[in-house]
């Protein structure tokens, strides 16, 4: 098998420092979340576990954590002074403190370029659900690079969002743009109606997902049912694992 390469390109001293915290990105593989490996999966229970197509959702791509402690505090009811870094708005703020020495300064990005306006998105459901303020941004010190014609999917980790906030899927042709990549993220805003809490370092941040980009077209077409009760009957004869001993083609990441 013949491996493609994705690289996480960074300064020696973001390796290092990334490195000493054990936050390197990593195959999101090892990273399968504690309360899906704690289901029990068998004939008297089936539970989601024993999904292939979701337990895939858990395997495909890489990780990107947090590489600092980045303080957020919104309040959706009413305006409040939050001191140094506030926003224009006066409804809430993003801290970034840094972990390690000089590893702020090593990226060199302005905190008032990281953010969009409500007025940015018109009339996008994910302005509701960040209760009309402005979209904020991780910090990303990452620069991808994926080999010629390769393009990644950028999105919160699926099926294992944070229950605070999530950032906002793009697509970046990252065989072209080589440059940092800043998350824009939404607050759970139909939960908190004010919040105060800390993405902690190390906080599981984006899912990346390389894919190959190609030109389709699509058609309609019936049915072949001689097909389709070909892959019923063989469901039927192993029932409980078929689709993963019989149809998966599952892909490996290193």
């Amino acid at each position: 098998m013949i491996f493609k390469n994705i690289q996480f390109r960074a300064s020696p001293i973001v390796i290092q420092a990334h490195r000493n915290q054990n936050i390197l990105p990593q195959p999101i593989k090892l990273d399968i979340p504690k309360w899906f490996k704690s289901l029990n999966h068998g004939k008297e229970l089936k539970t989601i576990k024993g999904c292939i197509p979701f337990l895939e959702t858990l395997q495909t791509g890489y990780l990107i954590r947090n590489y600092q402690d980045t303080h957020i505090k919104h309040n959706i009811l009413t305006e409040f002074d939050v001191g140094p870094g506030d926003t224009k708005h006066g409804k809430g703020s993003v801290e970034y403190a840094i972990n390690n020495p000089h590893l702020g300064a090593d990226l060199n990005m302005a905190q008032e370029a990281q953010l969009h306006t409500p007025e940015q998105l018109g009339d996008s459901p994910l302005v509701k659900k960040n209760k009309n303020l402005e979209f904020h941004k991780i910090l990303n010190p990452w620069i991808i690079v994926t080999p010629p014609g390769y393009s990644c999917l950028f999105t919160a980790p699926l099926n294992n969002r944070d229950d605070r906030f999530e950032i906002i899927s793009g697509i970046v042709s990252t065989d072209n743009y080589y440059n940092h990549i800043n998350f824009p993220f939404t607050l759970n805003g139909d939960k908190y109606e004010q919040i105060d809490t800390i993405i902690k370092m190390g906080t599981p941040i984006a899912q990346v997902i390389p894919f190959k980009r190609e030109s389709w077209t699509h058609s309609i077409e019936p049915v072949d049912w001689d097909k389709k009760l070909s892959v019923i009957n063989t469901i039927q004869a192993s029932f409980l694992y078929a689709y993963k001993k019989f149809f998966w083609r599952k892909a490996k990441w290193k």
